[in-house]
């Protein structure tokens, strides 16, 4: 088949794209989350109903949530462009975001849920030193939030230009900063309820969507798979066989395959340490409601993932490689570009809004993840010591923090407009796995880890991880960099992960056996109650 656009579409835009429609759709459903949102609103009334929901979602209800909070811009956008261009290779994202989920459901999600209250630092501060331990726990989910925010908006900044044929740089920093507007006005006024009833609407249109879309590209080759994979791999402007093996987009070289290997372990280890991901867990109201989000989540994005390997190739095959690298937002636009060789503008237009949709409902989750953090985290425990006499008084610092989060945020996607999604996204689950993970595990799993293993786990696993991203050729020194026309890296690999994840394991264990033992107590504590619920906190506030 012949590739549905073409380069001379480019100077005038995409051929076919109708931005009134697209639009309209999308203000459709921005219109009725808003309205859902204002009605959530009504019964957030404490630090409890705002962080957590009031922890009224059932296991199901919130299964969904989580996968419409995980299944963000680079699911949807980076992994089929990465695999309508470089085949197995980018397919390689689709299973490590997909397995990782195994490491959530076995070790973290019901430990988590019945050790802390409402963040990441309440488990890593159970049986620590509360004020050091709680502020590393919001720095570390400050870093995380803010490279996994970066991937959301780089997405949003890649669809204004394809969706609306805007090239200069100050119109798509105009819509990127009004959907960013929409986001914060999703976690200010409906608090975690209203965002997790705009992360079900979205996952729905979103699978639906996908599945609809999988189900047409499979039907147009009788559902014979090895004929798509054939049409892909015959494209003019396609990398060939390559498309069906390793390589393709880092080459076989000795660094390639330690890249690879970086990237795979930084996906699998990374969701387990996501704090947007484990904030999740406190909105339902049993440990057992955690183990089946995690089941019903596994079961959505498993299958959506499935979705991806089609769609991806689907749109090699059918829109053609140079079509969709020549295209404004380059190869995120793969998905969009597959829908209007589909479906033509109204098929785009209900891609485009759902696309929009994901990039709204994970950015929403990321900034009340992060704004919580520094509100109970930072200001109740920390600044106030756990006596804050307003009880509400969080909420408010939360609600300011989350203005701040949405400014940068914004900013942020204006500068990143032009990366990829999937590979920002692979950065954030590197500092995740690297600076979160080790403390969880330690702190769930460790007898002897105390106060100066978390620090050092954290912080070191942060700086370590931090520091070889911005040495690395993901920033400076090759022609996919972050910074064009400078070299300044002497990290080889893209994707840190293979050197932090297990440098942090390391520094965690250090700084524990060089250091006095810990409260034997707490531990005891903590133990009994992350493996059987005992004492575990009930729904309610300061």
């Amino acid at each position: 088949m012949n590739g549905a656009l073409t380069l001379a579409q480019e100077a005038q835009g995409i051929e076919g794209i109708n931005p009134v429609l697209n639009m309209s759709i999308f203000g459709a459903f921005v219109a009725v989350t808003l309205v859902i949102v204002f009605r959530a609103s009504r019964n957030t009334k404490t630090a409890s109903d705002y962080y957590a929901a009031g922890r009224a979602f059932s296991g199901p209800q919130n299964g969904v949530a989580i996968a419409g909070d995980y299944l963000s811009a680079a699911s949807f956008l980076g992994i089929c462009g990465a695999i309508a261009l470089n085949g197995y290779d980018g397919f390689l994202y689709s299973i490590g975001f997909l397995v990782a989920w195994l490491v959530a459901l076995l070790l973290v999600a019901e430990l988590l849920r019945n050790t802390g209250k409402f963040t990441m630092g309440d488990v890593l501060a159970f049986r620590m030193r509360q004020r050091p331990v709680r502020a590393a726990a919001a720095i570390s989910t400050l870093a995380v939030s803010f490279f996994y925010l970066l991937a959301q908006m780089a997405g949003g900044g890649s669809l204004v230009n394809l969706l609306l044929g805007i090239q200069g740089a100050a119109g798509q920093s105009a819509v990127i900063a009004a959907v960013g507007v929409v986001m914060i006005i999703y976690v200010l006024i409906g608090g975690m309820k209203g965002t997790t009833w705009v992360q079900i609407i979205k996952a729905v249109l979103l699978i639906s969507g996908a599945g609809a879309m999988t189900l047409w590209v499979l039907a147009m080759y009788g559902f014979n798979l090895s004929g798509l994979l054939a049409d892909a791999v015959a494209q003019e402007g396609s990398k060939g066989e390559a498309l069906l093996s390793p390589g393709a987009q880092y080459g076989i070289s000795e660094i390639s395959k330690l890249n690879f290997l970086s990237l795979g372990i930084a996906l699998v280890l990374g969701t387990a340490g996501l704090p947007h991901v484990l904030m999740r867990f406190y909105t339902v109201p049993t440990a057992k409601e955690a183990r089946r989000s995690v089941v019903w989540a596994i079961a959505l994005i498993g299958v959506f993932y499935l979705f991806t390997l089609v769609l991806g190739y689907g749109a090699g095959a059918l829109v053609g490689p140079e079509a969709i690298a020549s295209a404004p937002g380059g190869q995120n636009s793969a998905a969009p570009l597959l829908a209007l060789a589909l479906g033509g503008p109204l098929l785009l237009g209900f891609i485009a809004a759902v696309a929009f949709a994901t990039i709204l409902a994970v950015v929403a989750g990321l900034t009340i993840t992060a704004s919580a953090s520094f509100a109970h985290d930072v200001y109740a425990n920390v600044i106030k010591r756990g006596k804050v006499e307003d009880k509400n008084a969080e909420v408010r610092v939360a609600r300011i923090t989350a203005l701040v989060i949405g400014a940068v945020s914004i900013v942020g996607g204006i500068l990143a407009r032009e990366q990829n999604v999937a590979f920002l996204v692979a950065l954030a689950f590197a500092v995740a796995a690297s600076a979160n993970l080790p403390t969880i595990l330690y702190s769930l799993f460790w007898r002897r880890f105390n106060t100066a293993g978390a620090l050092w786990s954290i912080y070191g696993g942060l700086i370590v991880t931090v520091t070889l991203i911005v040495f690395s050729p993901a920033v400076s020194g090759a022609e996919t960099s972050m910074i064009k026309g400078v070299d300044f890296h002497w990290f080889p690999l893209e994707n840190p992960g293979l050197v932090s994840i297990p440098l942090s394991f390391l520094l965690g264990w250090l700084g524990t056996v060089l250091s006095q033992k810990g409260d034997r107590a707490k531990q005891a504590e903590m133990e009994v109650r992350s493996l059987t619920g005992a004492g575990a906190e009930k729904a309610t506030a300061h």
